[in-house]
């Protein structure tokens, strides 16, 4: 893991810490003992392997938090050539229709959109003409069966709050000839701040009471809802994961060609970092091991180091191919030990505000605790990430068309990285952001957006260069239809400066 200890308590201290872990873990087990005792569940098995795994989270948590574990960055080194392979250095695949019939592909859907105004799965996000994420990735796994003859399943990795919704939306794909299934991950149980316990008393309870611990949870979820097994009986030895708002991951025959015939467990896609990217994991050799890097691993004085492009100059884009045999090995031998990163929110439980923990793991921490790992440096196409209002207006104009499910970036653009966007709070909610923007401009030959304020636009308004447009206090700015800003400031009063 990305820690040492730092030693600046005294022993005395450390005892006492030690002795506040023993009680904090012990008084969380009781709880946990009486909630499998009070819980009426479907599967009793799993949800006993889930609150084993959760306690394991939370004591790791504990001993990361008392001992002062902090990041040791004397040992961290960018990725070496030995660490990365270059996309455009691997060599067609001869054997792709052969290779394709052992993979599988898997979509991360854990996640609401909750941060863009929208109360539903992201996977239900509409991008054009009523499709949504999860059109998309099914039509690219329907366009790659027909292309090559084969049948690649597709998976999808939900959780407690995705799980009922996107269900239901399946079923329009009933009579399709498709191996399309689903599978839940763990449901963890909420823990108040202020009294290190867990909320729910029994099982089944309000969902708000829990939460999803993060696509880390992939690993024991695939071994424990017996899909691994299935997929190995069906001769799918491997699996692609990505997550269901990147819109630029799809199969690589290229790519798994590479996987497969090097024998690696597992492997990263790693892309050019760009200024957007500042708060991204970063892949990192740590004393000759690949690892994952947060940027709340960093120290503050580090931070600098860690955003820049100069030293760190590639991404984590949670594109993953997995060997599914060490999968299994690593869950089955317990050698998993996945960085904990804990979260606070508040939510609101029994008509009050609380403070709750949620302890969560990322699918790229797990990188080494495989034995042949490998990262590959892949154009920036293949991570279209959408997480704000601000990425679905990117990806909403004419920088991109839709080939079979697949995003495309304009030809011209290829290997440029894309142009950054930064929105105020008017357009954070997608309602929002489409009344202001009803017709989407272009921007295909832009490179920096800045929108701030009460601003509205017409029809047919053309972006390019760098362009900032900002509202005076208490006022409305409109675009006016046809409009065409290069390089240029528009403020309230629409004077038009160069910028």
């Amino acid at each position: 893991m990305l820690h040492r200890r730092v030693h600046f308590k005294s022993q005395s201290t450390l005892d006492f810490d030690s002795i506040a872990v023993s009680i904090s873990a012990s008084t969380m087990k009781n709880e946990l003992d009486k909630l499998l005792q009070n819980s009426k569940v479907t599967d009793r098995r799993i949800f006993n392997l889930q609150m084993e795994n959760f306690f394991a989270l939370y004591r790791r948590y504990l001993l990361h938090t008392v001992k002062g574990y902090e990041c040791d960055w004397d040992s961290i080194r960018p990725l070496g050539p030995k660490d990365v392979t270059d996309y455009m250095d691997l060599p067609p695949c001869e054997q792709g229709s052969q290779y394709l019939d052992r993979i599988a592909v898997l979509k991360l859907n854990g996640g609401m959109g909750n941060n863009m105004g929208i109360n539903k799965p992201k996977a239900l996000i509409e991008l054009h003409d009523n499709q949504t994420f999860l059109d998309l990735s099914i039509q690219q796994i329907e366009y790659l069966n027909k292309r090559y003859d084969v049948a690649v399943p597709f998976l999808l990795m939900n959780s407690c709050v995705t799980n009922d919704e996107t269900c239901k939306v399946l079923r329009k794909y009933t009579g399709y000839n498709l191996d399309i299934s689903t599978f839940e991950q763990s449901r963890f149980p909420r823990v108040l701040v202020d009294s290190q316990l867990p909320i729910p008393k029994t099982a089944p309870s309000p969902i708000e009471e829990w939460y999803p611990p993060g696509h880390g949870d992939i690993f024991e979820a695939l071994v424990h809802s017996g899909i691994i097994d299935r997929l190995l009986a069906q001769g799918k030895d491997y699996l692609f994961v990505s997550n269901i708002d990147n819109l630029g991951a799809s199969v690589d025959p290229k790519i798994l060609c590479h996987v497969i015939e090097n024998q690696i467990e597992y492997t990263m896609e790693v892309t050019d970092k760009t200024k957007a990217d500042v708060k991204v994991g970063i892949l990192v050799n740590q004393d000759g091991i690949l690892r994952l890097l947060e940027r709340n691993q960093v120290p503050e004085k580090h931070q600098e180091e860690f955003t820049s492009d100069r030293i760190f100059k590639n991404i984590n884009t949670n594109n993953v191919w997995l060997y599914l045999p060490a999968v299994k090995r690593v869950v089955e031998n317990r050698e998993l030990n996945l960085d904990v990163m804990p979260n606070i929110e508040t939510i609101n439980h029994n008509d009050e505000t609380a403070r709750v923990i949620e302890f969560t793991t990322s699918i790229g921490s797990a990188i080494s605790q495989f034995k042949k790992t490998e990262g590959i440096k892949v154009p920036r196409q293949r991570f279209i990430s959408v997480k704000t209002s601000a990425d679905l207006l990117l990806v909403r104009g004419d920088l991109y068309s839709i080939d079979h499910g697949s995003l495309l970036v304009e030809d011209s653009k290829v290997g440029f990285p894309p142009p950054v966007v930064n929105l105020t709070n008017e357009f954070v909610d997608v309602a929002q952001l489409f009344r202001r923007i009803p017709h989407m401009p272009s921007i295909k030959d832009l490179t920096s957006l800045s929108i701030s304020g009460n601003v509205y636009f017409g029809k047919n308004v053309v972006l390019k260069g760098n362009v900032v447009i900002v509202a005076s206090p208490n006022a409305t700015l409109n675009i006016p239809p046809n409009a065409v800003l290069e390089n240029c400031v528009v403020s309230g009063n629409c004077k038009i400066m160069d910028h």
